[in-house]
């Protein structure tokens, strides 16, 4: 929902914030899940703006997660004051996980969630949330099918607000990563079906650093055995290929012999591309 009335923006957008905030004071006390992303950020500043010490920010550290995603939620949380926790566990041990199948966001949302859900009762926290917004729901998420299993409540898509409000509420909270691009999980970059290894994640973050080193802001790094394909906005094509040879000798240190661009640039989650491919020939 992008809310348009006669007052000014920081009114509007201020108004917004309010709703939120009640909407979660309605919840409490709360656990939020915290990536550090965007979405889950505004909803773990509004829930301690809500409910102060009755809002639990808990961020899992796990394979698929980088270095840079955890210290966002440290940085979040000490500037903002937030009760904040931590939780280590292995991606890579949940059952079906390593394995990659199609829906293997399910299993990995639903491993979270069996993480937090009881982290939360003991607590004595009534409600767990998430970041989801009112456009997550335009792609292929099968996470969203854990989140309803285990009550996980989404106040962002229960107000209708969208990725677009969500933007210029972290400007209003002051969030330093209001304007940080979607960074889905590691994992997402291999292709489905085929396994996924703690030497592929880490292969794939290094080599992502590298092009985020380079300047890059919206790009991924996707795995396919010994080649990484780069998916780029076609404005930055120039720079790839100018530096195209300290781009091959880097990402051969990382580990890959072959490095491709994808002339037909960044897409998010064009991974799932295949499985919209294999629906259509079921169906015909």
């Amino acid at each position: 929902m992008t809310m348009r009335t006669d007052a000014s923006p920081d009114l509007e957008v201020a108004s917004l914030a309010a709703r939120l905030e009640e909407h979660i004071a309605a919840l409490s006390p709360v656990l939020v899940a915290f990536s550090g992303g965007v979405d889950s950020s505004v909803v773990a500043v509004a829930a301690h703006r809500a409910l102060g010490g009755r809002a639990l920010a808990v961020t899992a550290d796990t394979e698929s997660n980088t270095d840079g995603d955890l210290d966002i939620c440290r940085r979040i949380a000490e500037e903002h004051g937030l009760a904040h926790q931590v939780l280590t566990y292995s991606e890579l041990a949940i059952p079906n996980e390593a394995e990659n199948p199609v829906d293997r966001c399910f299993f990995c949302k639903n491993a979270l969630y069996e993480h937090l859900v009881p982290l939360a009762v003991r607590n004595g926290l009534a409600a767990v949330c998430d970041g989801s917004n009112s456009d997550d729901g335009g792609d292929y998420r099968p996470g969203m099918q854990a989140v309803a299993r285990h009550g996980v409540r989404s106040p962002l898509r229960e107000l209708g607000i969208g990725k677009a409000d969500v933007r210029r509420l972290a400007v209003h909270y002051g969030l330093p990563n209001h304007d940080r691009p979607a960074a889905p999980c590691l994992s997402s970059r291999v292709p489905y079906g085929q396994p996924i290894t703690r030497e592929k994640l880490d292969q794939i973050a290094q080599a992502e650093a590298i092009l985020r080193g380079m300047g890059l802001r919206e790009f991924r790094c996707r795995h396919h055995g010994d080649v990484a394909r780069i998916e780029a906005r076609p404005d930055d094509f120039p720079l790839l290929l100018d530096r195209r040879e300290e781009l091959v000798k880097a990402f051969r240190k990382v580990g890959f012999h072959w490095v491709a661009l994808d002339l037909a640039g960044f897409r998010s989650g064009s991974l799932n591309r295949v499985i919209a491919q294999a629906d259509r020939l079921k169906s015909s």
